[in-house]
């Protein structure tokens, strides 16, 4: 597993190899043995294999092709409505309508769609994360049928690589890891840590691409520019709300 960890490659690219049902449901149960908030499991997952529900799931992600071309898609959801439902059921009033719940929710669900990244990569599958679905929550919660309680929170695409690309780079360890405390960051710091980034080759075609100084310009300007973050920030507050997750009140 360790070295299936230290080999991830995000694929963009996959095979029309279907993945058997049983392997499928193997991975799948690898995501229910992650980690959870007082063994809730409070989430879902979402199976597409259908070819119609697949296209119109690329159109939802922004037009990425391989959703389409993927065998399968999944949706990861924050869902306290089974654990609502069960614990009503058992004369025991919910109290999970607010905020801390949604977070814890959407903490179990990231956790379980890691463990089923991982048990993938490791069976010769190949993942890719999509950002896009807290981006389009309002759209998924409506295609998906969410009832009140259920908010999708990430989405893997998973099938055989069509492709085998580069490994990509990562900060050095002294960007990441604080020891007994969190030290800030000098100006030399920041300019160590960044430097390998800096200096790679297609970080060079980015900045002349976009036509900008440098790769935090790209970030700031072209990715993840404040306009769009504060824009989907409204749109997916908004799907919480909707979806009964901002009762913040005594």
């Amino acid at each position: 597993m360790m070295d299936t960890i230290f080999k991830h490659k995000t694929i963009r690219k996959y095979k029309n190899t279907p993945i058997s049902d049983e392997l499928l449901n193997q991975i799948l149960e690898a995501g229910f043995r992650a980690s959870t908030t007082g063994n809730m499991q409070v989430y879902s997952i979402i199976v597409t294999k259908d070819i119609e529900k697949k296209k119109q799931l690329c159109g939802m992600h922004f037009g990425q092709k391989m959703v389409e071309e993927a065998p399968v898609i999944l949706t990861f959801c924050a869902d306290f409505n089974r654990f609502n439902k069960w614990c009503k059921q058992r004369n025991a009033e919910p109290g999970y309508d607010n905020y801390l719940s949604f977070f814890t929710a959407a903490i179990d669900a990231l956790l379980a769609a890691q463990n089923v990244a991982l048990a993938a990569e490791a069976n010769g599958l190949g993942i890719c994360y999509l950002g896009t679905t807290t981006y389009q929550a309002d759209k998924l919660v409506e295609f998906f049928n969410c009832p009140d309680g259920v908010v999708p929170i990430t989405t893997l695409v998973v099938g055989y690589p069509d492709e085998n690309p580069e490994l990509v780079d990562r900060l050095p360890f002294k960007g990441i890891v604080h020891n007994e405390t969190y030290k800030d960051y000098s100006a030399t710091d920041i300019d160590e840590i960044y430097q390998e980034k800096e200096s790679l080759p297609q970080t060079a075609e980015l900045i002349k691409i976009n036509e900008l100084e440098n790769l935090a310009q790209i970030f700031t300007q072209k990715r993840y520019s404040k306009k769009d973050n504060v824009h989907f920030s409204k749109q997916f507050l908004k799907v919480i709300e909707a979806q009964g997750f901002m009762n913040n009140i005594d």
